[in-house]
């Protein structure tokens, strides 16, 4: 992860670079800046399809489907590719609106829409490298002591929640687990809805 951890410091600060000071890549030929808007618009709408199919489709749908250590162990593996895919999206989606529109002449509009952009990048970036290491960490504590319980096979919550009841420790460990999973679900939806506002941006843009 540490090399992942600099390539992405690399892409913030050049995100931030384009934004402050465009001028240092030369003057916009129509050709950079439709390869930009390209980007723009590649980047972005990978980032919203895979926030959307992630948050609202296939996590349910396995949750509901898998026993409930299995879905876990899928999750793990793979929600730091999903952060991290998206926060490269993120990223390079702000260099690119931010050469488009450079901050001292852009709208307020305009910086409104960086700012919602810059929002998902965080986001992205506090559950990659702080929310989902601790999540991953608690769920594998958790299901040490469910496997000393013999749980775990199940689909769904039933049989946790039963013997949390007369488990002090499980009942402990559900609800460290439920509250930082929960910040990290908060900071999900926060960059989810980051970017459908950017959305709603584009497709007041767009004439059909």
């Amino acid at each position: 992860m540490a090399w992942m951890t600099r390539f992405l410091t690399a892409v913030a600060f050049l995100a931030i670079g384009v934004i402050f000071s465009p001028e240092t890549f030369g003057s916009k030929s129509a050709k950079i800046t439709s390869f930009v808007k390209l980007a723009h618009l590649l980047c972005f709408s990978t980032a919203w399809g895979a926030a959307l199919w992630v948050t609202f489709i296939g996590g349910i749908i396995m949750f509901k489907n898998l026993p409930r250590h299995q879905f876990g162990n899928l999750q793990s593996k793979m929600f730091p590719a999903y952060f991290m895919m998206v926060g490269i999206c993120c990223a390079v989606t702000v260099g690119c609106f931010g050469y488009t529109h450079p901050w001292k002449s852009s709208s307020t509009a305009e910086k409104y829409q960086l700012g919602f952009l810059v929002s998902a990048f965080v986001f992205n970036l506090t559950n990659l490298f702080v929310f989902t290491p601790m999540t991953i960490e608690m769920m594998k504590q958790r299901h040490k002591l469910e496997r000393e319980s013999n749980i775990g096979e199940e689909v769904g919550w039933t049989k946790n929640k039963e013997v949390a009841k007369v488990n002090p420790k499980l009942a402990a460990m559900n609800k460290k687990f439920g509250m930082i999973h929960g910040l990290s679900s908060l900071a999900n939806i926060m960059s989810f809805g980051s970017l459908a506002m950017h959305s709603w941006y584009l497709a007041a843009k767009i004439d059909l």
